[in-house]
């Protein structure tokens, strides 16, 4: 399954067999106040609110396919999120949570994945065109939630075949050595299925251009052995 997104020059493909698509993603509440006590206080419909408004207005004059982030399985969801995917020919990541909130298991997340499969395509638009994003938590507090979400990922992959992201620093928040943790989880979640991943990308490139070699994702090593002839020489072992 193939999941095409562009801008007005170039075209990106997300799928499996192929090289692992990178997301670079950033919330700048620089100069934003409200923005910025909100998120200190852990309240994220500021956020919500902010992103559908520019999503609204992004899409009528955006040149190519976006990926739009994103749609749950919440109804109120749905229902302001999915006409606007439909109209527009877009793409679009569903968080695996509902009116419940976010499963902690993998059978929860599994559930959810499903009900926004079913959503999606009962709105006509075609299952391709949707990423499901399994949602981490951070290890330090939930210790088998790393667990959870790889078998959800392998499970909502066999079960489902749709493309796979995730927001993979979540998982180390409040622990030390963060980008040990990252590198491992990136790994693992490619492996179990993850087709695109919302890093940091300048860090997890190279780790990424290593897993998908050992999966076979590139052919006679061509990338990895060129990002390595790229790479400064006091980097090179």
């Amino acid at each position: 399954m193939e999941t095409k997104v562009s801008s007005s020059k170039k075209e990106v493909i997300i799928g499996d067999n192929r090289p692992t698509v990178l997301i670079g993603e950033r919330i700048n509440p620089t100069g934003k106040k409200k923005l910025a006590e909100a998120l200190k206080a852990g309240d994220l419909e500021i956020v919500r609110k902010e992103a559908l408004a520019q999503t609204q207005a992004a899409l009528k004059v955006y040149k190519g396919k976006p990926l739009v982030n994103s749609v749950t399985g919440e109804e109120h969801s749905q229902k302001r999120v999915l006409p606007l995917i439909k109209k527009y020919g877009a793409a679009v990541i569903g968080l695996v949570q509902d009116d419940e909130g976010i499963p902690k298991d993998a059978e929860g997340r599994v559930r959810v994945a499903h009900k926004i499969v079913e959503k999606v395509e009962a709105a006509g638009i075609p299952r391709e065109d949707l990423v499901i994003d399994c949602l981490a938590f951070a290890v330090g507090a939930e210790p088998a939630s790393g667990v959870a979400v790889i078998e959800a990922i392998q499970r909502i992959k066999a079960e489902l075949g749709v493309n796979m992201t995730m927001g993979a620093s979540n998982v180390s928040f409040g622990l030390p050595d963060r980008e040990l943790i990252n590198n491992a989880f990136v790994v693992m979640a490619t492996a179990a299925g993850a087709t695109c991943l919302i890093v940091d990308a300048a860090k997890v490139r190279s780790i990424i251009l290593a897993a998908d070699l050992v999966l076979g994702r590139d052919k006679r090593a061509r990338r990895y052995i060129e990002a390595y002839r790229q790479r400064p020489k006091q980097e090179k072992q």
